[in-house]
């Protein structure tokens, strides 16, 4: 899953979104040197992922653009289901994406001090480019993809797969639906886990 969900299934404890939120850039165990409740949203992050990629369903999305994208195909996948939980949002959420996206942003810059360098390096392009809120249009979906592609020295093409995502439209959100149910159930167990456990 990419940003927007990890935010999402991270509860509403500020530090383990935060946590969460960073978790990529933290190997190993050096989790260990955060607070208990960065821990758990670094831990949390690491589950959902492994979940995720497990999951007969995200890799019925997967193989629907490997053939084009080869290993990249999981990227443009977890991309492509933030834009359908963007697109979505008022079915998962009473409060109004923007405000969502906000609240976080502020967030993260009360918390900037533990954020690990490449996330700081990130953060303001996150924020001024809104990537939370435009993940519900095509054309910021199509915006994010050509970032990743730039990051590949545009040898991912990437920034093609809105054609995919286009003629497959209908399938993508359907399986992110279904998907989404179970990770939700599977991350609000893991996340009573884990603050039992740390």
């Amino acid at each position: 899953m990419n940003y927007l969900a990890h935010i999402y299934l991270s509860g509403e404890n500020d530090l383990v979104t935060i946590g969460n939120f960073m978790a990529d850039g933290i190997k190993g165990k050096k989790y260990k040197k955060y607070a208990k409740d960065i821990q758990i949203g670094i831990l949390l992050h690491r589950h959902i992922d492994t979940f995720t990629d497990a999951h007969k369903t995200v890799r019925k999305s997967t193989k629907r653009l490997h053939k084009k994208y080869g290993h990249y195909s999981g990227i443009i996948v977890d991309i492509l289901y933030d834009h359908f939980l963007a697109k979505n949002w008022s079915r998962y959420s009473d409060i109004p994406l923007e405000d969502y996206a906000n609240t976080f942003y502020d967030s993260l810059e009360e918390h900037y001090h533990i954020l690990p360098i490449r996330i700081q390096k990130m953060m303001p392009f996150m924020i001024a480019d809104n990537w939370l809120l435009n993940y519900a249009s095509v054309e910021g979906i199509q915006r994010v993809l050509e970032g990743m592609n730039r990051r590949t020295k545009n040898r991912s093409g990437m920034d093609k797969a809105v054609n995919e995502l286009e003629v497959f439209y209908t399938d993508f959100e359907a399986e992110f639906t279904s998907f989404f149910e179970e990770l939700i159930e599977f991350s609000k167990l893991k996340l009573k886990e884990l603050n039992s456990n740390i």
